[in-house]
């Protein structure tokens, strides 16, 4: 489990955080008022909260590498379907709890960011829906989803949908402005197709909504077309994108994650190990706090550079030409990956050694925000060891044997490597 660590972010983002995560908690009392809640009320935030399952569950692939691509910027999916649904059907307790388990359960299935981003997350999802239900509240005599119809029903949702959105985006923007004053405003505002893919979620959100009013036992058919969405325009994004990280010249998590499948498939046919090791740079938002982004990239490069050296070098005391296969990634911020095929968990550990020391010699001379030269050299770095066959038995639950591993190695007091634990054989 990753630590919290909300602490450590300045005091204007904190006190902006801990101000929307109040906000949230009060909005759904604010904005709807206490409706009581009935058996056709919890069919169908039942309804909503297993399409909203089957769907991350069905979606979560292409999903963990969308949102590691995402990386620092406002993160554009799909789950708006369900929550907006929510938000036009559902009392206000209801239309909350689904919000919550939603993000939860994406948070749990996809991408472990830090908690309190996952809580700031959800927090900006249930102001825009309490945005959303105001205009409801104003425009519809039921306070949601109900009369009237036709031309002036259709403008009511556009207008809760634009709410919902605005406010949700805007919020994340705001983060990403306190965070990053640097970010530019092209960065922020993002892709168009990607607020398209958010803004057709909403309109799937109200489509969903009617029919479970109109012809509830229709709705199940509406997964055929989100997943067919998922899966052609999104993976297709990933299909056309560049391979590579242009901060640090690393391949990119989209096809290190592709390259270390393609290599477990091997390992299974030939039953052969494959190691993955994790490596977080300990205490580096101090650096781009300090130092600027600039000089954070640098460590960056520089750190990439010494990870291939390190691998390099195994191969050539191996008296191998080369290890072709050997691939490090840049996963996100300052988390990387390697994929070691061929390689025992010994040996493993021991090339995660050899990268820790090398980290922990490195010195990078940086030019600081203040225009003066710096020179950085205390960097050390915390990495994860797994296994496969030994730790996992697929590259997800071997990704994430790595992952947990790293992070014991932080909370053992960084600065170390930790081998994931043989995993306990399934019963047959």
């Amino acid at each position: 489990m990753r630590s919290w660590e909300l602490w450590s972010i300045p005091p204007v983002l904190l006190s902006y955080v801990l101000a929307v995560d109040g906000l949230a908690l009060a909005a759904p009392l604010l904005a709807y008022g206490v409706d009581p809640i009935g058996s056709v009320d919890l069919v169908r935030f039942a309804v909503l909260a297993v399409g909203s399952a089957i769907h991350i569950e069905a979606a979560r692939g292409i999903e963990k590498l969308r949102e590691l691509a995402a990386e620092g910027l406002p993160y554009v999916n799909l789950k708006g379907m369900w929550t907006f649904a929510g938000v036009l059907l559902l009392p206000p307790p209801l239309a909350f709890a689904l919000i919550v388990t939603t993000y939860l359960h994406s948070w749990l299935r996809l991408n472990r960011v830090r908690a309190y981003r996952l809580i700031f997350t959800t927090a900006t999802i249930v102001l825009g829906s309490a945005a959303a239900a105001l205009v409801l509240q104003a425009l519809l005599p039921g306070g949601y989803l109900g009369e009237p119809y036709g031309p002036v029903g259709l403008a009511v949702l556009v207008l809760a949908g634009l709410a919902y959105w605005f406010v949700n985006y805007g919020l994340v923007i705001g983060a990403v402005l306190l965070s990053s004053p640097e970010t530019t405003a092209r960065e922020m505002v993002g892709r168009l197709t990607d607020h398209f893919i958010g803004l057709g979620s909403l309109g799937l959100g109200a489509v969903t909504a009617i029919l479970l009013i109109a012809q509830p036992w229709m709705s199940p058919l509406l997964l055929v077309p989100v997943l067919g969405l998922q899966y052609g325009l999104l993976a297709g994004q990933f299909q056309t994108a560049a391979r590579t990280d242009t901060k640090t010249g690393l391949v990119n998590a989209a096809f290190w994650h592709e390259m270390a499948s393609k290599e477990l498939e091997r390992a299974t046919s030939t039953n052969s190990p494959v190691s993955v090791l994790y490596v977080d740079l300990d205490f580096f938002k101090p650096i781009n706090d300090t130092h600027g982004h600039d000089a954070g990239d640098k460590v960056l490069q520089t750190v990439a550079a010494e990870l291939q050296q390190v691998l390099q070098a195994v191969a050539a005391e191996l008296q191998r030409a080369t290890r072709s296969d050997d691939l490090v990634g840049r996963l996100g911020g300052e988390e990387f990956a390697v994929l070691l095929p061929s390689t025992s968990p010994a040996d493993a550990a021991e090339i995660a050694e050899r990268i820790r020391r090398r980290v922990e010699g490195l010195s990078v001379r940086v030019n600081s925000k203040a225009g003066q030269s710096a020179v950085i050299d205390n960097l050390t770095c915390s990495v994860g060891v797994a296994t496969f066959p030994d730790a996992a038995s697929t590259l997800e639950l071997l990704v994430q044997a790595a992952d947990e591993a790293q992070y014991a190695a932080k909370d053992a007091g960084r600065n170390r490597i930790v081998v994931a634990p043989t995993a306990a054989p399934q019963e047959g």
